[in-house]
């Protein structure tokens, strides 16, 4: 079987990531990149329309998020599969008819949420599922560091929160129930930069999400609490460890006031630790071959770019929104 010829439209720093990792996947041939800043140089092109006359299977659009619509409803006409990087668009109703574009003409649309394929969140997703945390109570993420000046277009909301939006749904396979948040404006930018929303889930399930550009560190984790204990995972480094419930009672009044709940065994597990950015890679490609794979489909992208409208909306208003 000939290999997939494949496009790359957005040549910033994401694109820069997804090119390298095109240029060494099995099965796909780089056919050629779209960057107006860039089209002197071979094998790249100064519009979508001359890279999908080049003939390609499928685009990955890197673009500012404000022309993901724009570029993958051309795609969508040309009959072109695309991996569009997270958030689907800048606005729910043209997540919509983007998603509806790529359906109605049988293509694999995808959205690039690259926190699915961490392996942590990949661990901590197959435990909830297989009951090691028993009955799960509250989600809590922290998505916190200094801002990135490629970002321009949109808020942290968007760009960052998405994240956990999707990845809280995702591992835990409930949607969004409702949405209270409050967020601020603190260095001067036209969009917001710390966020801080408190959210209900199908199943009476409470999230916190914890979102910002303001801290001079950088942070990534997701703390899931259940019945039976908690798992921790730390996107940054790809570890999961699991705090369980313990069953001693501890003997000391004084202590065992303090505590609480009992402390059980700590496990930090051993995992293999693929590039998350190649798996999501992987698993589109086979996607196109039409082979079974786990892909953020464009569906899912409307429901995280809703819920981020949602989070906007309860911000301005200061009351909560459901959805």
């Amino acid at each position: 079987m000939a290999n997939l010829r494949a496009g790359l439209i957005g040549l910033g720093v994401m694109g820069s990531h997804h090119l390298r990792v095109l240029r060494s996947m099995e099965g796909v041939d780089l056919a050629g990149v779209v960057d107006p800043y860039h089209a002197s140089s071979q094998g790249t092109y100064s519009s979508v329309r001359e890279l999908i006359d080049e003939g390609v299977d499928y685009c990955v659009v890197a673009v500012p998020t404000a022309l993901h619509e724009e570029v993958a409803l051309e795609l969508a006409d040309a009959h072109v599969h695309a991996l569009v990087e997270k958030p689907l668009t800048d606005r729910a109703e043209s997540a919509v008819r983007v998603a509806d574009a790529f359906s109605r003409a049988g293509l694999i649309g995808a959205v690039g949420h690259v926190e699915r394929y961490n392996p942590a969140l990949q661990s901590m997703r197959q435990r909830i599922r297989v009951g090691d945390l028993g009955t799960v109570f509250q989600v809590t993420t922290r998505r916190q560091g200094p801002f990135p000046a490629r970002i321009a277009d949109v808020g942290v909301v968007k760009d960052l929160a998405t994240h956990d939006l999707d990845l809280t749904s995702w591992i835990l396979d409930r949607p969004y129930q409702s949405v209270f948040a409050k967020m601020g404006h603190r260095a001067g930018r036209e969009h917001e930069d710390l966020v801080s929303v408190v959210a209900d889930l199908r199943g009476g399930v409470i999230a916190n999400h914890l979102v910002n550009w303001v801290s001079p560190f950088k942070e990534r984790i997701t703390i899931v609490n259940g019945e039976r204990g908690s798992l921790v995972a730390d996107t940054l480094s790809a570890d999961i460890t699991f705090y369980e419930n313990g069953s001693t009672p501890t003997e000391w009044d004084g202590v065992a006031n303090f505590r609480g709940v009992l402390e059980g065994d700590v496990i930090r597990y051993a995992i293999s630790k693929p590039e998350p950015l190649r798996l999501e890679h992987e698993a589109f490609r086979d996607a196109v071959l039409g082979l079974p794979a786990d892909i953020v489909t464009m569906d899912h992208g409307v429901m995280v770019t809703q819920v981020a409208e949602a989070i906007l909306q309860s911000a301005s208003t200061g009351t909560a929104v459901s959805l």
